[in-house]
């Protein structure tokens, strides 16, 4: 494959990462690792790295639109981030140490566990709203956001240590396989903390860029970031999540549950397959 033709379909791959990546709250990881890798032959680490710098450029790309859109919760983010950022500094530390392929088997089942609750839930537009109550009371873990008709949209998070501990597993992902983790963050957050859809997508894409900066310098450090791989990724990252941004805005909580679960049931099953060496 010529140079020219390589560096396209990085750049379409990576538009495309972005887009999907900023509307359901992930990093594009799960795109960009599989093309790099069969599709283009790249080394896995390099793709690893390339993968974490997406997450950063979609974080990047979409966190400014959503938090001038007041989706994002900024409260509920920060609080969640604590035990997001421990893990990844200690998942990216013990990485070269982890059996990777028991690990993937692992997290992968798991996320075809939680797709029985998910689906359960698709077309349920606004959770029921608990009571405030314990340490999200004290935290005031609630929000506020308008829906494209101007209808306002109030929400009180619940379960906020369940949230912790479903934070702090996605971080020490995050760390381990180099992805943003971010279907464990939107997962704890919704059926965890019952927080509507959009907010749990959109504050998992503010989150997803602080975890993966957590543990990028230690990638960097191994050599993992090519910088003629990185480039149109970053590009195609940033062009993808302008896109995104606009269409989440106008999207309905249903629909974006529904595309959720299928990025869900394919991050699942790549997950299971590169277990087995596929």
């Amino acid at each position: 494959m010529l140079a020219l033709e390589f560096l396209l379909v990085i750049l379409l791959a990576s538009i495309l990462a972005g887009a999907i990546g900023s509307i359901v709250g992930l990093g594009g990881g799960v795109i960009i690792i599989p093309i790099l890798t069969v599709a283009l032959g790249v080394d896995i680490h390099f793709a690893i790295g390339a993968s974490i710098v997406s997450v950063i450029a979609t974080s990047s790309g979409a966190a400014a639109t959503y938090v001038k859109d007041k989706m994002t919760n900024l409260r509920v983010g920060m609080f969640l981030e604590l035990a997001t950022t421990v893990g990844a500094i200690v998942g990216a530390a013990v990485a070269a140490y982890a059996n990777s392929f028991a690990l993937e088997f692992i997290f992968g089942s798991v996320l075809l566990v939680s797709l029985v609750p998910l689906v359960k839930q698709l077309g349920e537009d606004i959770p029921k709203n608990p009571e405030l109550e314990g340490l999200a009371k004290r935290l005031s873990l609630r929000g506020s956001y308008a829906e494209t008709d101007g209808s306002a949209v109030d929400y009180n998070a619940t379960r906020p240590k369940l949230g912790l501990l479903g934070m702090l597993v996605a971080g020490l992902i995050s760390g381990l396989l180099g992805i943003g983790s971010g279907t464990f963050k939107v997962l704890s957050m919704d059926l965890a903390m019952k927080l509507p859809m959009k907010v749990s997508t959109t504050t998992s894409n503010f989150m997803i860029g602080v975890t993966a900066a957590a543990s990028a310098g230690i990638y960097f450090a191994r050599g993992d970031v090519n910088p003629l791989i990185v480039a149109p990724v970053a590009i195609g990252i940033l062009i993808g999540a302008f896109i995104g941004t606009r269409l989440l805005v106008r999207a309905r909580n249903p629909t974006v549950r529904k595309l959720f679960a299928v990025v869900l049931a394919v991050t699942a099953v790549e997950m299971v397959l590169r277990a087995f060496g596929f």
